[in-house]
């Protein structure tokens, strides 16, 4: 079995999106109970519509931190993490924005998730945040220790960030996988909803795992992501209007699924 069979249950995964409201501890923290519902909502959605598996990420808490969340925050995802497994049948992962691996280890030891999201796992990169550096070797020997089956999606040319020292892409895909141990390397555009240049997939397929597109995918080129990619992650494309702080359209997603498969 394929490390994406393992995890996704499907060779060519289709990944949806849950952004969580702001959580508790974040500026623009509302309620607890809004960010259930949303979170749900957008869950049942997503499954609805026929995407394989989704990732919930605190997408609402910025300013983020650049290195450990604080407990609050962990607390809250490990509750919306719980809500979501318990409505859904789909795989589900975490991602703890800005790049804490070892909050969603941790809360994927406590739910059962099945792997998570890191943005920085090797290397350094010039963020809003400041220089985030990868934490590898301790989120692969905590990973060890944790939930040894748990997945980790590693970006290269992670969105939102400028690398210090530029370098070819596949070195850092090669570095993420065989000195990170990364599974999966997720390739993305500059910023939320931004497609990447289709040339970074091949390159970054060098680095010997498989490849994700990990933002900008859209219903009309879906089909030949999938064609350089081995899965997608999609997020914007399946909202309401195609705005990335809507709602989960289900319909939106269901096409999207149809024109990635037809």
């Amino acid at each position: 079995m394929s490390i994406l069979e393992r995890l996704f249950r499907h060779s060519k995964p289709l990944v949806g999106m849950v952004h969580l409201l702001p959580l508790p501890g974040a500026p623009r923290f509302s309620s607890m109970a809004g960010v259930l519902k949303r979170a749900l909502a957008d869950a049942r959605a997503i499954e609805a519509g026929g995407l394989d598996a989704l990732i919930v990420e605190n997408y609402g808490d910025f300013p983020f931190f650049k290195g450990d969340v604080p407990s609050e925050t962990v607390a809250a995802l490990t509750r919306c993490v719980t809500e979501v497994m318990r409505a859904v049948g789909i795989p589900v992962g975490v991602n703890a924005l800005r790049n804490d691996a070892r909050a969603g280890l941790a809360v994927c030891a406590a739910t059962g998730a099945r792997f998570i999201r890191v943005n920085v796992h090797v290397g350094a990169q010039l963020t809003d945040q400041g220089i985030i550096e990868g934490r590898a070797a301790e989120t692969c020997r905590l990973r060890a220790q944790l939930c040894p089956e748990c997945g980790i999606l590693a970006d290269v040319g992670v969105k939102h960030s400028a690398p210090l020292a530029p370098r070819p892409l596949h070195e850092e895909a090669s570095d993420a996988v065989h000195r990170g141990l990364a599974d999966v390397i997720v390739v993305t555009g500059s910023a939320t909803g931004h497609a990447a240049d289709p040339k970074d997939y091949d390159e970054a397929a060098r680095g010997g795992a498989p490849v994700f597109a990990g933002s900008g995918v859209t219903e009309a080129t879906v089909r030949a992501t999938l064609k350089k990619c081995d899965g997608v992650i999609v997020g914007t494309a399946v909202k309401e209007g195609g705005v990335s702080d809507a709602p989960v359209d289900s319909g939106r997603a269901s096409r999207f699924v149809k024109k990635a498969r037809g």
